[in-house]
């Protein structure tokens, strides 16, 4: 087999070591020589200093954790990395061991067997750890809500059954006159009161009375402190996520003109794919990619159900996130895209369809530089006329009438 690279190493990763194996390709003949380094700053650049003196000029590692980063950063500056998925790179069943799995990668590399994995900039990587973080943020702060609801529950207090948002302009005022003690009368419900509210004020009073003890006091307001750190948490995380992303204000306004699509989650899949689309060859490899287009099953000529296969996560629930907001835009192309495949395929199918579709159209915007274009809620019905006005007349039979269609003069 052709060796495309001769002197290269292969990294296996660990939280304390690294293990390195030197390939070094002579007269027909691979010598491999491994060694063992500290994944310590110090550690990390007597490996780097080692690799430049065997004239090692390729390097490859599996993405373990968040283990690998700390040695991409200080080789990548003087070697060319590459970036495994472990799932590609297994080894044989019963040859696991360190120095197996370091040769056996650089065996990979020197003939250019390993797939890369993309690894975008430093300025993409800091946004990626914002937008990860914010929802990290708002999901732990979603579960303090139901941790007051759950404490107001025991306390008899039906505060959930007048409200929609216990923790709204309303919620939050009576919430602070529950953990202070005073009694809650009329008075305290109209001070509390804000905006327009479908339950009446005897519907609230009743929703209040309850037996709120001051083990229930000391809950609601451990649980109110920590809302609202976590609050505080992501306003400042948004007002950094603000600077980060100017020099990426072009590609942010283009994702917010999709149907479903705001400023959090264009920051998000900016983050995910980076602004620069040539790392894909096409949308569909960049579908693929994402975990949004179905697998491959097939064997002597049958082909079976295959859902579709793993992918980042992070962007995988982003996208489908916006796809139900997308679905729900009236006379919109994704609206009819989910309707039309509901009825053949259900809706969770049909929303992944949907999702690829955005990250198809983002995929072309950010290519282009173009703005989103919908293509409206017809578009399925203009693509085949005779075929939608026989399923029409169809259903009209079903229903036992007699429809005669005359075309227009």
């Amino acid at each position: 087999m052709e060796v495309l690279y001769p002197r290269c190493a292969g990294l296996d990763v660990h939280s304390e070591t690294v293990v390195s194996c030197v390939r070094i390709q002579e007269k027909g003949r691979a010598r491999h020589e491994v060694r063992t380094f500290s994944t310590t700053t110090k550690g990390l650049r007597a490996l780097r200093e080692w690799l430049l003196a065997e004239g090692v000029t390729h390097a490859a590692m599996e993405s373990t954790g968040v283990y690998w980063k700390p040695v991409w950063h200080v080789l990548a500056v003087s070697i060319q990395l590459l970036l495994a998925n472990a799932m590609q790179v297994k080894n044989l069943p019963g040859r696991k061991s360190d120095v197996n799995d370091a040769t056996w990668l650089s065996d990979l590399l020197a003939h250019g067997l390993i797939r890369a994995s993309m690894v975008p900039p430093t300025q993409i990587q800091e946004l990626r750890d914002l937008t990860r973080t914010r929802t990290q943020l708002m999901a732990e702060r979603s579960r303090y809500i139901r941790r007051i609801q759950k404490a107001l529950e025991d306390a008899n207090v039906k505060l959930t059954n007048v409200m929609a948002n216990v923790m709204g302009v309303t919620g939050r005022a009576l919430l602070e006159a529950l953990v202070s003690g005073v009694k809650v009368d009329e008075s305290v419900v109209d001070a509390c009161r804000r905006g327009k509210l479908k339950s009446t004020k005897a519907q609230m009073m009743e929703a209040l009375e309850g037996d709120v003890r001051p083990h229930h006091r000391f809950l609601l307001e451990l649980h109110i402190r920590q809302y609202d750190a976590m609050t505080r948490d992501v306003a400042a995380i948004e007002k950094r996520l603000e600077k980060l992303v100017e020099p990426f204000r072009v590609e942010i306004d283009l994702l917010k003109s999709i149907p479903g699509v705001k400023a959090a989650t264009a920051n998000a899949l900016l983050a995910e794919i980076g602004p620069d689309m040539s790392r894909f060859p096409s949308s569909s490899h960049l579908v693929s990619w994402a975990g949004l287009s179905p697998g491959q099953n097939e064997s002597a000529g049958k082909r079976r159900p295959s859902g579709v296969h793993k992918g980042p996560r992070w962007l995988k629930t982003t996208l489908v996130q916006a796809a139900w907001a997308a679905a729900r835009k009236k006379d919109s192309y994704f609206r009819a895209q989910f309707h039309r495949l509901r009825a053949r395929r259900g809706p969770k199918k049909a929303i992944v369809a949907v999702a690829a579709s955005i990250l198809t159209s983002v995929f072309h915007m950010l290519s282009r530089h173009v703005p989103f274009r919908d293509l409206g809620g017809r578009h399925f019905d203009h693509l085949d006329r005779d075929r939608t006005a026989k399923s029409l007349i169809r259903r009209l039979k079903d229903l036992g009438l007699n429809v005669q269609i005359q075309s227009p003069a």
